[in-house]
């Protein structure tokens, strides 16, 4: 921050009442400056002291770009007059605010915050109404002051306003006595950052609230990685490590954060105590109870009637079924949960098909999900029948920006309508999305749901189909033999080679299949270049930007997802004075742009329009949603991005760190996905990147054409590391215990 300005606010430009975004002009009586940025509350007249960068901008010019301000009411008669007259006090206009410093001068001020009572003595002025006007008046000055205490804390201003949003007149005892309540409330802020808070705020490192907050901070961190819980002594090492404090304190934190039933801790089979944050501890008791209710209710449920009628499917609808696929299909029809796992090849959208028309030939309601758009896309598409995202299905609602917590519309009190749920890409339903699926499923409702069991597990916490054919207590059906229309496909076979560790048939005459060797990164990056602009387009006949995806295993290094967008950017959307640009912390936006959404928002709507008319609307984007900036407006302070092609999208520039560039993603992001061509950097990395399941799921992404740069013994390496992240999830155990519980009662 080079420039600072001191000064009168002359002009508001623009101005966002919600964000708190502003195009203002400041004079310091010599010269006159455009400012943008972060500054709530802003009305002409009020003397503010602003620091930061200068930017251009193609309409305004020169204009500087705000990261700090300051902001103080006018002292002289003529200032404060100005002030009043700005609208900034609903109830005072200008005639108004003349006559108030026409009678109390420079003391205007002093007498609306402290003297009230006193403006009735102005005409037209009630004692309801001076009593509006301290009301405001007070408010104002509140934010005006927390805005300030939390910028010299070295926030910036866009979560200073988040904070004082939240809490308001609380904002100056929280920060001051417990600011690591905002790493629980407030998004973006972790507790690293509350941590410098406290620190700056003179709390000491043995603090409870800093202890509690720290071991949170710990279980959250976990089930990021995937865990729905930790067991205690490994939480204890991880927490020592961040907090530097004494197993006792940590003993005495975690009995607290019990009793106030913000965790749960507990020993399963006698062994080690378990660490749980309380949501996911209940949503995994949950899961394990409809899980069984649906099971128990399906045995005893007469379906004979739809057990006859499918003897004469393959006859009706001239499909010819593997003996595997057959007995998929009656398990399906004859349980109230069921499960299918089974590679590419396998034929899992033949067997969805074949028990599709099977129940709707009995006269049942089919209703079909996937946890994505994308693979919800890819369902309707294999099985010519209407598909939604599970969060669509459930009907999300309006939810707080800061919570985790999802809302559904579908539930105990409203369920879904339907005989038979079929949900497809299972593998990527965490805990608590499966919770809320439940809930929503009636007892007597058929549960199906299919997946690829050797595929990466959820992004969020949780093994939910491994735990449940770990269990041995839900009827499973895996698919494994390759019919011969898909061992034409290299992607196939090789994909089935990959998970079984063996090396890939590769380059093959007519193959789909290729593997480019080049021995250092800067090659690597080179070639990936020239394939993803130039030689697959010409090759497959294919757009770059809409068909060519590149697959990585991690964001960091030379052919991770940051390095790989800016050169893929830069070969594939270079900068014009015909594309507009915006600048964020991490990437530099730009109309045409390929971007993914990297948090879930369920408050975001979307529209699908057609022919300038909307068409269908409603709300949430989610954790790996990919589509394309189509307008960035510096006047509006607003991105339009597409998604899926059609659905319209406006992002207020202070949401815009929800999306990434996404012409590389990670392996990770790509899951329930399918591209027509993937290209995938394989040369060197840390060992638990490099594995075999990352490698199966990146080649089952790709519908026509797989191709792998880089070496041939990091492939090989990553075909040998079969080791799987172990992830600590107790599904399995709890549905054994309440299975063996329900059969010992009985």
């Amino acid at each position: 921050m080079d420039i600072t300005v001191s000064g009168t606010v002359e002009d508001i430009i623009f101005q966002s009442l919600e964000s708190g975004y502003a195009v203002f002009s400041v004079s310091d009586n010599d010269d006159e400056v455009i400012c943008v940025g972060i500054v709530p509350d802003l009305h002409k007249g009020e003397s503010l002291k602003v620091s930061g960068n200068w930017a251009v901008h193609p309409v305004y010019g020169k204009q500087l770009s705000v990261e700090i301000y300051e902001k103080s009411i006018p002292t002289t008669a003529e200032g404060i007059e100005k002030y009043l007259a700005s609208g900034v006090i609903k109830g005072i206009g200008k005639k108004m605010a003349a006559r108030i410093v026409d009678k109390f001068g420079e003391t205007s001020f002093y007498v609306i915050e402290e003297k009230p009572d006193r403006l009735v003595e102005i005409r037209g002025i009630t004692y309801e109404k001076a009593i509006r006007i301290n009301q405001v008046f007070r408010e104002q000055h509140e934010l005006r002051r927390a805005m300030i205490l939390l910028q010299k804390f070295g926030l910036s201003p866009i979560y200073a306003l988040k904070i004082y949003k939240k809490y308001k007149g609380k904002t100056f005892d929280i920060v001051n006595t417990n600011p690591y309540q905002l790493a629980d409330d407030i998004f973006g802020i972790g507790f690293k950052m509350a941590d410098k808070l406290a620190i700056s705020a003179g709390i000491l490192e043995n603090s409870p609230h800093r202890v509690k907050s720290g071991l949170r901070y710990v279980l959250n961190g976990a089930a990021n990685d995937g865990n729905v819980f930790l067991p205690e002594e490994v939480l204890f090492d991880r927490a020592k490590e961040l907090l530097e404090v004494s197993e006792e304190m940590l003993k005495n934190a975690l009995q607290e954060l019990q009793i106030e039933h913000k965790i749960w801790r507990e020993k399963i089979n006698e062994e080690k105590v378990f660490v749980y944050l309380n949501m996911y501890y209940y949503a995994e008791i949950s899961v394990a109870k409809k899980i069984l209710e649906l099971m128990i209710a399906g045995e005893i449920c007469d379906d004979l009637h739809i057990e006859l009628s499918y003897q004469d499917i393959e006859k009706k609808y001239d499909i010819e079924l593997a003996e595997n696929q057959l007995k998929a299909v009656n398990d399906a029809v004859k349980n109230g949960v069921f499960l299918m796992t089974g590679g590419p090849g396998t034929g899992k959208t033949t067997t969805i098909n074949t028990i599709i028309k099977v129940f709707e030939e009995a006269g049942k309601e089919v209703v079909l999900a996937a946890p994505t758009g994308r693979a919800a896309k890819r369902m309707t598409e294999a099985t010519g029948q209407p598909a939604q995202t599970i969060h669509r299905l459930l009907g999300i609602n309006y939810v707080d920006e800061d919570s985790v917590v999802q809302v559904f519309s579908k539930n105990e009190d409203e369920p879904i309508e339907a005989d038979v749920v079929i949900i497809d890409e299972s593998s990527m339903v965490d805990i608590l999305l499966m919770n809320n699926l439940l809930k929503a499923i009636s007892v007597g409702t058929k549960l199906i749901l299919v997946g690829d069991i050797d595929q990466l597990p959820s992004v969020g916490a949780g093994n939910v189909l491994k735990d449940l054919i770990k269990s041995d207590i839900v009827p499973v059906v895996k698919l494994d033999k390759i019919f011969r229309q898909a061992q034409e496909s290299m992607i196939v076979v090789n994909a089935h080679r990959i998970n079984k560790g063996e090396e890939p048939l590769i380059n093959e005459k007519a193959s789909d299949f290729f593997f480019v060797k080049r021995a250092s990164t800067f090659e690597v990056v080179k070639t990936i270049k020239e394939l993803v602009s130039t030689r697959l387009p010409s090759f497959m006949g294919c757009e770059a930007m809409r068909d060519i995806q590149v697959l990585t295993p991690m964001r960091k290094s030379p052919i991770g997802v940051l390095e790989l967008n800016k050169e893929l950017q830069q070969t594939l959307n270079s900068p014009s004075v015909k594309k507009k640009e915006k600048a964020t912390r991490a990437f530099m936006f730009r109309e045409g742009d390929k971007v993914m959404q990297i948090k879930n928002n369920y408050n975001l709507v979307w529209r699908i329009i057609e022919n300038g008319h909307t068409v269908d609307e409603d709300m949430g984007i989610f954790n790996g949603d990919g589509g394309i900036i189509l307008r960035i407006d510096d006047d509006k302070e607003e991105m339009v991005v597409i998604f899926d092609e059609n659905k319209y999208v406006v992002y207020d520039f202070t949401q815009i760190d929800e999306l990434e560039l996404a012409y590389a993603i990670t392996i990770h992001k790509s899951q329930g996905s399918e591209y027509p061509v993937v290209v995938i950097p394989v040369h060197s990395g840390p060992p638990m990147l490099l594995t075999r399941n990352l490698l199966y799921t990146a080649v089952t992404r790709a519908k026509s054409l797989v191709v792998l740069v880089g070496l041939s013994e990091t492939m090989n390496r990553m075909i040998e590391n079969n080791k799987e992240i172990n992830r600590y999830s107790s599904l399995d155990v709890r549905l054994r215990s309440l299975y063996e519980f329900i059969n010992f009662s009985a």
